[in-house]
Formats: structure tokens, sequence, C-alpha cells
């Protein structure tokens, strides 16, 4: 077997190759030993070795010596080839290390004023892992460093000029570093082996069978090796999908994005025409895919003499156009579900969106499938590592509420205790010392709030002191080497030592996750040994940043039958079910970058391809994979709440059967997506019968009832009477949040007190003229909390002054108008109901003004939203009315005597505008005997045990901010998703 061979798209590759080469050297079986294969990747070595077993359909049989040759670790091929003399090539530095120098190189790069291009030791590192694909890209292209000198004086922009700068500082300094470690970069010993081997074979062919299969020959080395390989004596190329049927004409139209590029950049360097590549031995597939596959990628240049292939080329395609990621996940997850109601058919997804197969795996769950994804999971997403990533974010924060919590409450920590007592101590921590405004930085605030707070019993108190002195000794290393300038290998010590005194030895560093992680930090420690100093603060960024792309995979206990792959894993692989997903662009193809190094220009001088060129490549695994038996295609729509545009290759699709979308006819492969995967999606969820639940009505008995109530909580009771049985009868108040703020109504309530001790300074008479002084003084008084942050103080303070204007000047006004100051923050209160069960009503006026004799006027400051007049007129505001008909009743503990008339007033004060606006309620007499009326009415009515305290009963005048929402369970009972209530 010798010569240069392709096996078509719509073959199955591996088991081809696994046939043929069986056949071959069936008369023989032990000549089979002496065969070498080369493949793509180790993934592909895994699958050809299992198309062999099938191929001997249980027969034993001694295998050929397969392995990969796309791998940076070069060696098993090496070692299978027969020749170790590559092994005299100095060993790769570790990638860790490699990282680790880079970045200390990037760090000391400036702009032109001296500062550090990189702003934290985190962004040095990702800047030197791009830094690093440069390094590997030039060694793969054979491009020297000196051509990186002869750019500085190219006609670019200061910018690049700089940067050109500082690469060939790298140029001239990299070498230096890897020669004085006795190391050299693993692609570049991944190229000069490949390099010397192919010399080697050419001086010294090997006399038995060496077959290169499934490789495009992207990289100069590999197509060097390929060209040797295809001159042995018994030296065989097979290549993935040649298309021998593209006409002339397009086939040199083609440009880098096109899937057929490669292979015809690799012909080129053979110095072969397609011609002089044979098919396979064996029987073709189906010639309605590979028509299909030809016309769909067709040049544009050549457009105009498309074919529209037969329907038949697409029935088995099914395509499948998602709403949502979400959706697209669950149809893929129902995709791959199906086929295992087959016996031994399997199913793969092929997609490089690591989110969508995040959530694949996700909705597989549903069904108790653990999918085999081959990229892994991100190690830093494990027990282990988020536990690191807690402690560093605690002590970063100095032990702010989130990251104090987030780390007690990891399934690890247990400091030296029971997991049990633990818990139990954080939620006591939680409840009674961490809730409301965040406290100053350090343990010593949380402690001094655990000896503030109330603890039923003192044992819980002693609990949760224990608690947080166990932290701090655990802590206390790192805490201190945080605080300043510290090397990565003293953090990452201090880390690894808190971590052990956190959490225990054994469930730290036990199983998969333990032991990768174990692995990573140890070569991370060894990398980032007698590094410089990072500032302080920027521990957690560089950490995160370390194991960013560090990944595990779980060495058993993953199904069988169904695969997730990348388009590289997925090369030369097959299942009977194919399902390519997120066939967005940008996504698949991949955006076209250059990266943060060198521009378009740059590569083009130094020879470099062009990004396009991985687009082509990303092509040419999308046609290979649309050749399956059974192909899916799926995308989502929209992604984030914004439009997303198909992938080029389904546009093409689209065109090339002339389907537009929102045209008529649908073609059927888009049709079949319809009726089967989506529409068992949009159902999976969605019962066949809805029965609502009912509305939550509690009776509770009348002993239990409140005999005493705010005028706000009328109005909850108004509103939503499930609402106050919850407060008032349950005894249910939400917890305050973690770290609040002071938000508005933290500011209404300090106007209110600034308003109030102004007229208690000045109940009467013409104001002084230095009014507008003295009451922004009493804003400084009580807005100063609130107004600490530059920010807060520019926007808030501004409107503090105008209403000091607004309100001087109205006051004055009124005050000149005869208008006199009965009391300001007034208590009043009256009884309604029956007598057997009465009950009270207690308010807070903000003040009560008298306008002439027997004429008073209620006043409510609002610093936030007025009642519309349509809640007023339908009693849904009952706070001044009920006030009012207490002034009517003499039921102010400050003020003699009763009201005669009252007026009611709103005053906005928000500073807007002019500073407020006063709001009148029109009207008033009548609303205030229709509520007095209501509320004796509802008294009278709740006086009965039988009467529920039912869950909004008017849903157009619900409470504006519920605290019980969640308790009331709307969804479960109305039917605002499918009609009226």
């Amino acid at each position: 077997m010798k010569g240069l061979f392709t096996i078509g798209a719509e073959r199955r590759f591996a088991d081809e190759l696994a046939r043929v080469v069986l056949a071959e050297y069936s008369g023989d079986p032990l000549a089979l030993a002496d065969v070498l294969i080369l493949l793509p990747t180790r993934r592909s070595v895994r699958a050809l070795r299992e198309a062999f077993l099938r191929a001997a359909d249980g027969t034993p049989t001694i295998l050929p010596r397969m392995a990969p040759l796309g791998d940076v670790d070069d060696g098993e091929w090496e070692i299978a080839s027969g020749d170790g003399d590559a092994l005299t090539l100095p060993p790769a530095i570790e990638p860790a290390e490699r990282e680790a120098l880079l970045a200390q190189l990037v760090a000391a790069f400036t702009d032109d004023q001296g500062h550090p291009i990189a702003q934290s030791a985190a962004q040095a590192l990702k800047l030197a892992r791009e830094l690093g694909r440069l390094l590997d890209e030039l060694a793969i292209e054979g491009v020297s460093f000196d051509r990186l000198e002869g750019l500085v004086e190219g006609n670019f922009a200061s910018h690049w000029q700089r940067t050109l700068k500082f690469l060939a500082i790298v140029g001239e300094h990299w070498p230096q570093m890897l020669a004085a470690r006795g190391r050299i970069d693993a692609i570049e010993r991944r190229t000069l082996a490949i390099r010397n081997q192919a010399r080697r074979w050419r001086e010294r062919p090997p006399q038995t069978p060496v077959i290169a299969a499934g490789s495009t020959g992207s990289q100069p080395a590999t197509r060097d090796l390929l060209a040797a390989i295809v001159e042995l004596p018994q030296g065989a190329v097979v290549l993935p999908g040649l298309d021998h049927d593209m006409d002339d004409a397009s086939w040199e139209a083609l440009d880098p994005s096109h899937p057929q590029y490669g292979l015809r950049e690799l012909l080129s360097a053979l110095g072969r025409a397609r011609s002089d590549v044979a098919e396979w031995p064996g029987v073709a597939g189906g010639s309605a895919r590979h028509f299909l596959i030809t016309e769909l990628m067709r040049p544009a240049e050549t457009s105009d003499s498309w074919v529209k292939p037969e329907p038949a080329s697409l029935e088995h395609v099914t395509r499948a156009d998602c709403a949502t990621p979400h959706q697209e996940a669950l149809v893929v997850a129902l995709a791959l579900r199906s086929v295992l109601d087959t016996p031994a058919r399997t199913a793969a997804l092929v997609t490089p969106d690591r989110e969508l197969a995040r959530r694949v795996t996700a909705e597989l769950k549903r069904w108790q499938i653990d999918i085999d994804d081959s990229a892994g999971a991100a190690l830093a997403d494990t027990p282990p590592a988020t536990l690191l990533h807690a402690l560093i974010a605690t002590v970063d924060s100095s032990f702010a509420p989130v990251e104090l919590l987030a780390l007690l409450k990891h399934p690890l920590c247990t400091l030296g205790s029971e997991r049990a007592a633990v818990l139990d101590a954080t939620r006591r921590l939680d409840r009674k010392c961490l809730r409301g405004l965040k406290p100053a930085p350090g343990l010593d605030a949380i402690r001094a709030r655990i000896e503030e707070a109330k603890f039923g019993d003192p044992a819980d108190r002693t609990a949760v002191r224990t608690l947080i002195d166990r932290l701090g000794d655990a802590t206390s290393a790192l805490v201190a080497l945080m605080q300043g300038d510290a090397s990565p290998d003293a953090l990452l010590d201090a880390t690894v030592a808190a971590a052990e005194k956190i959490a225990s030895v054994e469930a730290l560093w036990s199983g998969d996750a333990g032991g990768a992680l174990a692995d990573v930090l140890g070569r991370l420690r060894t990398a980032w040994t007698d590094r410089p100093a990072i500032a302080s603060g920027e521990w957690p960024g560089l950490f995160d940043a370390m194991l960013e792309p560090e990944t595990i995979r779980p060495a058993f206990g993953r199904h069988p039958r169904l695969s997730i792959w990348g388009p590289l894993e997925a090369r030369l692989q097959r299942a009977d079910l194919l399902v390519l997903g997120g066939l967005n662009e940008g996504t698949w193809p991949p955006a076209v970058e250059t990266g943060p190094w060198i521009n378009r220009p740059m590569r083009n001088d130094l020879g470099l391809q062009q990004p396009e060129r991985r687009i082509g490549l990303s092509a040419h695994d999308f046609v290979a994979a649309l050749g399956a038996e059974r192909v899916l295609l799926t995308r989502a729509e929209r992604e984030g709440g914004a439009p997303t545009v198909p992938s080029r290759w389904l546009a093409r699709l689209d065109a090339l059967f002339g389907y537009e979308l929102g045209s008529a006819p649908v073609p059927e492969y888009i049709q079949r997506g319809r009726r089967s995967f989506v529409a068992w999606a949009e159902k999976i969820d969605r019962p066949d019968d809805y029965i609502p639940w009912l509305r939550p009505e509690p009776r509770p008995p009348l002993e239990a009832r409140p005999k005493r109530l705010s005028v706000s909580s009328v109005e909850q009771w108004r509103r939503d009477p499930y609402g106050l049985y919850a407060r008032r009868i349950l005894g249910l108040e939400a917890l305050d949040p973690l770290e609040a703020e002071l938000g508005a109504a933290d500011r209404g309530n300090a106007l209110h007190d600034a308003l109030d001790e102004f007229l208690k300074a000045h109940p009467s008479g013409v104001l002084p003229p230095d009014a507008v002084r003295e009451f922004e003084e009493l804003g400084e008084k009580h807005l100063a909390d609130l107004l600490t942050a530059p920010a807060e103080r520019a926007f808030w303070w501004p409107r503090f002054q105008r209403l000091a204007r607004w309100f001087v000047d109205a006051e004055n006004a009124r005050r000149a108008a005869g208008t006199r100051l009965l009391a300001s923050e007034s208590k009043a209160a009256m009884t309604v109901g029956p007598a057997a069960h009465p009950l009270r009503i207690e308010a807070r006026a903000d003040r009560v003004d008298e306008l002439e004799r027997g004429t008073w006027e209620i006043i409510d400051y609002k610093t936030g939203r007025v009642p519309t007049k349509d809640e007023l007129e339908a009693l849904f505001a009952p706070q001044l009315l009920l006030e009012a008909a207490m002034a009517e009743r003499g039921g102010f503990e400050k003020i003699e005597g009763k009201a005669e008339t009252v007026r009611l007033s709103y005053w906005q004060a928000n500073g807007l505008g002019d500073g407020g606006k006063v709001s009148e309620i029109k009207g008033s007499d009548e609303l205030v005997a229709e509520m007095m009326a209501l509320v004796q009415k509802m008294a009278e009515h709740f006086a009965n045990p039988d009467t529920p305290y039912a869950a909004l009963p008017w849903p157009a005048y619900g409470p504006h901010f519920n605290d019980y929402a969640h308790l009331e369970r709307v969804a479960e009972w109305s039917t605002a998703g499918g009609g009226d209530e």
C-alpha cells in the first residue's frame, strides 16, 4: 500500500481506514504489528483503535502501532516510529513556567509615559498567554525573531511601533531565558522533531509501512513530514475529504476560508495534482450527500454555476432554529436522549461553544445521564478550587458578609469541627450579625456585632464566636501576606496552608478534582517561585487567571454511547447521530481576531497566515461532520436578548435551496426540526392540563387577629390581607439584605427628621433671613451618612439645596397668610369595629397646620411616589384619609380640640424642578366619610373567624413593595399568563 489517497466526507473515515488496512494484512496478522499509522490527535488514535476492533468483529488481532501526529507531546510517535534520535532534543519547558516567565516580561513592558501596559498581574498573565500563542505561531511557520526587528522601522502607528520594539526585545531575551534553563518551547520541539523525523526517513527510509491519515497538513512541518511519507517505499498519505468533483475554476478560486483550501495548499507543497490522489478502496458513500457538500461550498466566484441538489440529498439532515440558547440546549439534549431508545446506537454533539456544551450536560441530568465531554470541566469550578477562590475572595474583601458566608457555607468548610455545627453557627451569624449595613472591614468588627446581637441562648453566641475565632486563626498568615506586596509563591503557600485548616486535608485533596488541583498547584508553585512580588489586591485576579485554562476529565462513569466533542476532537470520528450545535457567526465559524500583539499588515509582512485560515479549518470540520449518516443542525436565534446571525454555511444552505427566512414553502429539513425536536422542547416542561391551586386564604382564629393597626398596616390590609396576616399574625419579617446600602427609605427618614427639627426650632412667625442656610446645616447633619460617597453627594446635595430654598419660600408664604403649625410628627389614634372586638388604628402625622379657626391641614411629606387619583378614589391610599378622621374626632395627642374641616395635602419634597410641589386631595370630605365606612365594615368583617386573609384580592391595586409575594405563589393560582383572573 503506497501512494496518495482520500476518503470522502460521506464515508466513515476511521472505519474505512481500519477495514482496508486489516484486509491488506489479513494473510499475515503479525505483519500488521509493523504498520505505523500517524493520526492528527490522541482522540483520533482511540477512535481508530475502536474501529479496528469493530472491523475485526471480535477476532483477536494484533493492532498496528498508532500515534498522534498533531499533539504537542510527540514522543509517542517518535518511539513508535522505531527511531529515538529525537529524544536528544532539549526537553520542553513546562507550560506554567513558560507563562510565568512571559508574564514577567509583559509586566515590565511600559508605554511612552512609563506606565505598564498590563494593569494587573492577572492581565499580564493573560497577555503572556497571547504572547505565547504568537511565539508558537512564529515557530510553526518557521519565522525567525529577526523578522520582527525588521518590522520596527515599518510604517505603523506609534503604539504598534512600541509593541514591535517590545516583541524584538522578547525575541532577543526569550531564547536566552530558555537556554539558561536547558529548555525549548514545546511547539518548537515538536516542529524540530517532526522535521528531524522527515529528514531521517528521507535518509534512511523504513522498510515497514507508514501511513499518515486524516491530516490536512495545515502546518509547514507537518507538510514536510507528509511529503517524506508519500515518497517512502511503503508510505501512504490518506487525506480527509478531498473533493474530486469540484470544477477546476472553483478549485483555482479557493480562498483561505474554504474547507478545500488547506488540501489544495498541501497538494501544492507535495507537488501533486488532484488527479494524483486516488479514492480509498471501497464503496463510496452517498453520492447525493457528496454533491450537496460540493455545491454548498462552491466559491463565491463560481456561484453562478450553482446547481440545486435533489431534495434527497438532505434526507439525512434536520435543522432546528431555536429561540434561545436554553431551548437549543434542550433540543440537543432531547436529540441525544432519543438515540438511546435504539440499542447500540450512538450520538454526539459537535460544537466549539463551551457554554452550549455545559447547558446540554445540565439538561441531560433530567434523565440521570452523565455525558462524556471531551473538553472536560473547568478545574476552577470544582469544589476544592471554589473553596480556594472563596478563601482568597474573603480575605481580599476584609471578611465582607457576602464573601464570608460564601466561604463558611462551602461544603468543604469544617474548621476542624463537624460540618453540621459549622452550618448551624454560620446560619446564626448570618441572621443575627451580618444583615443590614455592611460592617467595618476585618473580623474585629464582626466580633463586635456578635457581642451586640441578641441571642436566645448564650451557647449560640459562644458557637458563633468560636466559629469566627477559628476562621481568624486559620487565615491570619494569609491576611498578613495579602495586606502588602508579596510574591506569588508565598501567597500560594499561604493560601494552601489556610485551606488545609479550613477544610480537612483528606476532603480537600481527595478524588479526581482534589488530585488534579494538587497537581496543578504543585506545578504553579514551581513555575512562580522567585517571581517578582505583586501588589496588594492582585492575588484574587492572578489566582483565577492561573487556574483559568485548567480542565479535569473524570476517569470513568460517563455514558458510553453519548459524547460531546469539539470540532478538532470530532475529526475522523463518527456517531449514528451528529448534532452540530452553535451554528452562529462568531461561534462556528469563530470570530476573526488577529490578537493583541500584531495586526494584519504585520502578519502579512511576517509571512503568517491571516485569521481567515481558521475559518477554513472550521469549514472543513463542518463539512466532514455534515457527511454523517444523520445530522442535526442547531442554532439560537437570540442570545442575551440580541438577535444572532446564522452561520454562513446555514445561510448558504438556505440560498442553495432557494429558501428565505419567513417565505414559503419551508424546506422539509427545517420542518422536520420544527415538528420533532423543537416541538418536543416546547412541550416537555408544559403540562397537558393546568389546574391552578386555590388562592391562599388563611383563616386564623379570632384571638390571633390583630387588635391594633397603624395606618400603613391598614393600607396593606386593604391591598393585600395575606401580607398583613404573614407580618402581624405569623410574625414573618423580611430579612435585611446583606451589605445593605442606605437607600430611598433612609433618605426619606433623614429628610423627615431634618424637617421636623427645623419646624420645632421655628414653630411660628416669619422665618429668619438665614433660614435656608440653617435648613442646609440640618440637612448636612441628618444626611451625613447618606452622602459620604462623592457620587452620591454630587447627585443628591443639589436636590436638597433646591428643596431648602423652595421649602423656606413656601413656609414664609403660608405663615404670612396666617397658617399656624399645630404639630409635627404627632401621634393620633381612633377605635373602630364591633364593641366585642374593637380595632385601634394609630397614626403619626408628618405635620398638622391650622389654616383658620376650625380648619386644619394634614400634610404628608413624600420623597417618592404620590398616590394617584384613582388609588385615592378607590380608597387604596388610606393614610391621610384616616388621619383626617382622627382629627375630626379629636384623636391627636399634641393638639387640643377637634377639627371642623380638614384639608389633605402631599408635599413632594424630592428636590426636582423648583425643589418641591404641593398636591392637594380634592373632595377629601367625601373620601374621608367613605374611608371610615369601609374601615368600619372591614373591621366588622374580619371580626368573623370565617373571614379569610386572601392574597391580593385586587390585583390592580397590589402593594408596590411586597415582601410576601413568594409565599403567596401568585403564578400557581392566577391565570395571568393565559387570560383574565
